[in-house]
């Protein structure tokens, strides 16, 4: 997948999917079944680094698990998520971030959190070479000044602001949007203004694309999840069942049982027995 080809996506007949991937297995399976765009999410350092918010993680955390990644994406359109101070210091620091994500993890773009206050930082990644996706709304690095998870654009100063920050990040060339945490209403009206692809977590139906977390989708902590989101299977459980019926089977020395033992030839095991009574 091409940049192109994820923008010919905007105003389908139906949305298109997105997810995030932090491994190599998990991104073989995304691959396989043609999911035209990946994000390698900050959302790693709760899920797979076990922080408490993504504020935590840093750029050579997500180094690592983007390489992982990328090395079982093969079609998907590949985004790396700009990790909290990898890019807010300086322009400087923003794209030689962003260009660490393409040279050492070979993503295909970047996202980062911010609209007009960001600006700068936005056009001179792009101005590099590296192509950038936007993220506004609830921008879960803003966690600590924004005093917890909260939805944004409520109110109509809120509203517009975010509305207004849609269009300044089209303007500086983004290729698509993610709005995080607003109302329908207002998803509704920024993708019906946009040339680019929206995709929403927590902003409705109407918007091109919708993205979740995988460890989400798939109940890996459970089947409570953000409003937002839904469980399709209860992994957790389905795992924790398996290890305690492999804890069993060990304990009553069931497993391994002869499917899983190696034998010698006897004659070879004759000749051994000698050899060592010979020592």
């Amino acid at each position: 997948m091409k940049i192109s080809d994820i923008q010919k996506l905007k105003g389908g007949s139906s949305s298109f999917c997105t997810v995030t991937a932090y491994d190599y297995p998990t991104a073989k399976i995304i691959d396989d079944i043609n999911i035209p765009l990946v994000l390698v999410g900050d959302s790693a350092s709760m899920v797979v680094y076990g922080y408490n918010d993504t504020t935590q993680i840093t750029m050579d955390e997500m180094i690592l698990i983007a390489k992982a990644v990328r090395r079982g994406i093969k079609k998907s359109f590949l985004v790396g998520d700009m990790p909290f101070m990898s890019y807010q210091p300086s322009v400087e620091d923003a794209i030689k971030n962003a260009g660490r994500f393409i040279k050492e993890s070979q993503m295909d773009a970047i996202k980062l959190e911010g609209g007009i206050e960001y600006l700068p930082q936005i056009k001179s990644i792009i101005q590099a070479g590296i192509p950038v996706m936007g993220h506004i709304g609830l921008k879960p690095q803003s966690i600590l000044t924004d005093s917890g998870y909260k939805i944004h654009g409520k109110k109509f100063d809120d509203a517009l602001k975010i509305y207004e920050d849609a269009l300044a990040l089209e303007r500086a060339g983004i290729f698509a949007l993610v709005l995080e945490g607003v109302p329908e209403e207002l998803a509704k009206l920024i993708t019906e203004s946009l040339q680019i692809p929206t995709i929403g977590i927590g902003a409705g139906r109407y918007c091109d694309g919708q993205i979740q977390v995988l460890h989400d989708l798939i109940g890996l902590f459970g089947t409570q999840v953000p409003k937002h989101a839904k469980s399709y299977v209860d992994l957790k459980n389905i795992i924790s069942k398996s290890l305690s019926t492999y804890q069993e089977e060990v304990l009553q020395q069931q497993m391994p049982s002869n499917a899983q033992i190696y034998n010698m030839n006897e004659t070879e095991l004759e000749q051994l027995k000698k050899a060592i009574e010979n020592l």
